[in-house]
């Protein structure tokens, strides 16, 4: 126990920021379970409607400093990986579905460089 007042005021200053930190990483974990909870169930669209409230309060976290920004994209990578994975590959086979148009070859000649010739020195 500290007899320093100083030191006591700390103490209650680290409680009170231990308690906000808590607060910040559940809210951050509960917004993750929602999501995989949603995938899990198979309503991916409603997943990915709550994918930016997740990312949101994940950015939160690291202004606050709660999270490590690393940490975070690391979370918000699994997040989108997860709801990726489970968007069916027929799905995203007609909406890559584009003509490809052919390049036209075009036969210029470069053109020639002119390169520079030394002047000899005046003796």
């Amino acid at each position: 126990m500290p007899n320093i007042k100083s030191a006591k005021k700390r103490v209650l200053v680290i409680e009170k920021k231990t308690l906000e930190n808590k607060m910040i990483k559940s809210s951050v974990k509960t917004e993750i379970k929602k999501i995989e909870a949603l995938i899990k169930e198979g309503k991916i669209e409603d997943a990915k409607a709550n994918l930016s409230e997740a990312f949101k309060m994940i950015d939160m976290a690291v202004s606050k400093g709660v999270l490590h920004k690393n940490n975070a994209a690391n979370k918000k990578s699994k997040l989108a990986k997860k709801l990726n994975v489970t968007v069916p590959a027929e799905e995203v086979k007609e909406e890559v579905k584009e003509e490809v148009k052919p390049v036209e070859e075009v036969k210029e000649e470069a053109p020639v460089k002119k390169t520079r010739t030394r002047k000899a020195k005046a003796e």
